[in-house]
């Protein structure tokens, strides 16, 4: 089964903890703090692998976590990193997020890749908070806490020539002759439901790569019938040849509305070079037509400077002169520059920035840098339990909650923390 859409769930590894621990060894009645830092947490990372080409995969699992890094032990031993989660794509992904919508990332090329959410950094171990002041520390820090992303990853096929028309036109019988593809045929419409690739050998070392497009409808730039899921397929092709029904009651009424589709869906697409061809020629009623329509065709301007072509996919008529053509095209159309990026300023959030709200079970405080460093505490320890005072009354969050009218007793919650307010 052809997939092109999935969205799936991507979760680093969280940091490992540091501990607290001092040295105990015989003959070394003082020894001092020893507890070692956690270890980073891994990335998970998108890779293109070449030999897939659909996202089927991601069907099944929807899911996927990268390893947590290991805490720290004694004697300064840091914990063991996490080894990052390496998730295969195929060629042509788009990665999107899938709150925001923003685009992540185009991968293209074999070995391509991109991490999508970083492993947490490790805690620190009691050994690092050691000072001339306080040289037994019974403080230290627990891990950074994982990052969650929803990603929506959308395919689209990289083939040279695109082959498009309406239902039944002979796409998929041009494709099967003269490439390896065997996409399913029958003798009725949408017979085609998925995109088809194939690579045709026209010898000399030229080969071109080839996608048949399921046939498109009025309204498919919409989402009407099938054209709108699979119309993006064709926006990294360089070169269409238009396929006519030579049976069909309009063929240059066919080939207009094709053309507004893709115009409509992206004006890239009504501008490619296109390749005109009447197809069925090896029925008697398509080849009586075909002088009047190769006027009707010149008339319009079909294919620009390219005079449109007569043939019979079935039969293989003229299918290499086609296919010839459509590789002089492509050799004489530059491949499309990528558009300087203009100097976007976007204004990035504070992770020092935090807000207050009053909710029924008290004060709830919401912030990046707060609600991180209220997991990374170890509330089991007065020395760490100060420290976040410390950050509270830094970050501004103690004045404000003063201002607001905290009171003695009140809670107060911090991610999955609830406090009890103390002056």
């Amino acid at each position: 089964m052809f997939i092109d859409q999935a969205r799936i769930q991507v979760i680093s590894g969280k940091g490992g903890n540091g501990i607290v621990h001092f040295r105990r060894e015989k003959f070394v009645p003082l020894g001092g703090p020893d507890g070692g830092d956690g270890g980073r947490g891994g990335d998970v990372v998108l890779e293109v692998r070449s030999t897939l080409n659909t996202l089927a995969a991601f069907q099944h699992k929807q899911r996927f976590n990268a390893q947590p890094g290991k805490n720290g032990g004694r004697s300064n031993r840091t914990g063991r990193s996490g080894e990052a989660l390496v998730v295969y794509v195929p060629p042509g992904t788009l990665i999107y997020d899938d709150e925001t919508d923003d685009l992540l990332g185009d991968l293209v090329s074999a070995g391509e890749r991109i991490v999508i959410v970083k492993g947490g950094v490790g805690g620190k171990g009691n050994a690092r908070f050691a000072n001339s002041r306080n040289q037994a520390p019974r403080i230290a820090e627990k891990g950074e806490p994982a990052q969650i992303r929803q990603i929506r990853l959308e395919l689209r096929l990289i083939a040279d020539i695109g082959i498009v028309g309406v239902p039944n036109a002979g796409k998929s019988t041009l494709l099967s002759v003269v490439t390896n593809a065997k996409p399913k045929i029958a003798a009725y419409p949408f017979t085609t439901l998925e995109p088809n690739l194939g690579v045709a050998d026209l010898g000399d070392d030229l080969t071109l790569v080839l996608a048949d497009i399921p046939g498109l409808i009025e309204g498919a730039h919409q989402g009407i019938g099938l054209g709108h899921e699979f119309l993006r397929h064709i926006q990294r092709t360089r070169v269409l040849i238009h396929i006519l029904d030579g049976l069909a009651e309009d063929p240059v009424l066919d080939y207009a509305q094709i053309n507004s589709e893709l115009a409509l869906f992206d004006p890239q697409l009504g501008s490619k070079p296109q390749i005109v061809a009447f197809n069925k020629i090896d029925m008697p009623e398509a080849l009586e037509r075909w002088p009047a329509v190769e006027k009707q065709l010149l008339e319009h301007g079909a294919g620009g400077d390219i005079k449109p072509f007569s043939i019979s996919a079935l039969a293989r008529t003229n299918v290499r002169e086609v296919l010839f053509k459509a590789a002089q095209v492509l050799a004489e159309t530059p491949a499309p520059e990528e558009e300087p990026e203009l100097p976007v300023y976007r204004m990035e959030a504070d992770p020092q920035a935090f807000k207050i709200q009053v909710e029924n079970e008290g004060w709830r405080v919401r912030g990046e840098a707060i609600e991180r460093a209220a997991a990374m505490t170890y509330w089991e320890y007065d020395q760490s339990v100060r420290r976040f005072q410390r950050i509270l009354q830094s970050l501004g969050i103690d004045e404000e909650l003063r201002s607001l009218g905290v009171q003695e007793g009140d809670t107060v919650l911090i991610g999955e923390y609830e406090l009890e307010w103390s002056d």
